[in-house]
């Protein structure tokens, strides 16, 4: 491999300090064996949410028939993808993302001031979100794949959900819960992969950028 690739993990790390999003079930890590108790190994039982930390929204999440995790296109999650800045919104809408080229863009992943809030397991519904029309500009240009820096795309507390139904009922997939505090923007090869949960409507996954 050229010295000159660099990998760079943008998954939040599954802790204590992961925030859980209103209503969902926050993450444990449950002992059930222990060597240091006499068992003969360290076995553990986890529990958390389908959308727990950095995770993948399967269409089924707002869509009754729509596709679960398992069925999220590998073509897709694995790709050329270009990292935006736009930490200056307070939500991303048509108009802040006009002066982004997205002609040759199908994945693309938005950075934005919430990736200064990890770290802390208290949830900060002031996050930076998608508002409708800025998920209908994304769609309408073709993009498939959106990445975002908290744990909901969603503008919070928006009335039906509008950017989720804009973007899953496109088809577009929707990485929630990135870390792109240390990356900058500019063109990386993605690679995301989201547990194969069959019937799920999202999956926890590792999510990792190749610079290129």
């Amino acid at each position: 491999m050229p010295a000159s690739l660099t990998f760079i993990d943008v998954p939040v790390p599954l802790d204590a300090n992961v925030p859980t999003y209103p209503h969902n079930t926050p993450y444990t890590l449950e002992p059930i064996k222990r060597i240091a108790r006499g068992d003969s190994s360290n076995v553990s039982t986890l529990h958390l949410s389908a959308h727990s930390g950095t995770h993948v929204d399967a269409p089924r999440h707002f869509f009754d028939a729509g596709a679960g995790a398992e069925a999220l296109p590998l073509d897709l999650l694995i790709g050329r993808a270009r990292v935006v800045d736009l930490s200056a919104t307070h939500s991303v809408a048509s108009e802040d993302l006009a002066a982004v080229d997205l002609s040759e863009d199908v994945r693309l992943l938005i950075k934005t001031r919430n990736s200064r809030l990890w770290g802390s397991n208290a949830f900060h519904p002031d996050y930076v979100g998608v508002t409708e029309s800025g998920a209908r500009h994304l769609a309408e240009r073709g993009v498939k794949l959106v990445g975002v820096d908290y744990l909901s795309v969603e503008v919070s507390k928006t009335p039906g959900a509008p950017a989720h139904h804009v973007l899953l009922g496109a088809g577009i997939i929707v990485i929630e819960g990135l870390n792109l505090r240390d990356v900058e923007p500019g063109i990386y090869d993605l690679f995301c992969l989201p547990l194969r949960i069959v019937g799920s409507d999202g999956a926890p996954a590792r999510v990792v950028l190749r610079s290129r």
